[in-house]
């Protein structure tokens, strides 16, 4: 199980990105066909994101205070807050919307509310960009001690199963060929005068 808030952070943000996106998608869907099904999946699909989004805040801002960081991150961290705060709240007000007109949206308001869904889809796609960026690029969320092991563990290298077994199959040839020289075993001959090259068991070959 989560062991840091970063952890349960991680396992629950990626939630409110795809439900929102895929609502506003739904809905579109269900607008162009009139298919009144996909606007059905719209609608369930922001009432989870936004709970979602309650979930993804809650434990980032338990992580904010518990996690080694430097200054790069910590200015990071803003922007991603302020907007990761700004979507939940407009998701939050999308879904009390329709569950307040009980989905019978219609005309300019439903165009309203897919205007704002659209413009919330990217907002939640850029507050994942910035805790992407923060997680990849600046190691966010991982302890000190530990990612000094892994610079140390990066330093010294390392080799994978099939690197490994080609370098011992390289090696044992290698073995195998010294092997043969050293017990006398046949070997290949070269004639002095001509260079050439004969097989083992082969006479010299004069006069050519």
């Amino acid at each position: 199980m989560w062991q840091t808030w970063a952890e349960a952070h991680a396992a629950v943000n990626d939630l409110p990105p795809v439900l929102f996106v895929a609502s506003v998608l739904f809905d579109l869907a269900g607008t162009w066909t009139r298919h009144e099904s996909l606007k059905a999946a719209g609608f369930w699909t922001v009432l989870l994101g936004a709970v979602g989004a309650v979930g993804a805040v809650a434990t980032g801002l338990m992580a904010e205070d518990t996690i080694d960081h430097g200054e790069s991150i910590h200015e990071a961290m803003g922007p991603h807050k302020t907007w990761a705060i700004t979507v939940t709240v407009l998701f939050g007000v999308l879904a009390l919307w329709r569950l307040w007109r009980r989905g019978a949206l219609g005309g300019k308001e439903w165009a309203a509310y897919l205007v704002l869904a659209a413009f919330g889809a990217a907002i939640v796609t850029r507050v994942a960009h910035l805790g992407g960026n923060m997680t990849f690029r600046m190691g966010a969320g991982v302890p000190t001690a530990v990612m000094q092991q892994q610079i140390k563990e990066r330093a010294e290298g390392h080799h994978h199963h099939g690197e490994e077994g080609d370098a011992h199959a390289d090696h044992d040839d290698e073995d195998h060929g010294a092997a043969a020289v050293d017990s006398g075993g046949p070997a290949a001959h070269t004639d002095s005068a001509s260079g050439r090259v004969s097989r083992p068991g082969t006479p010299p070959q004069h006069g050519q």
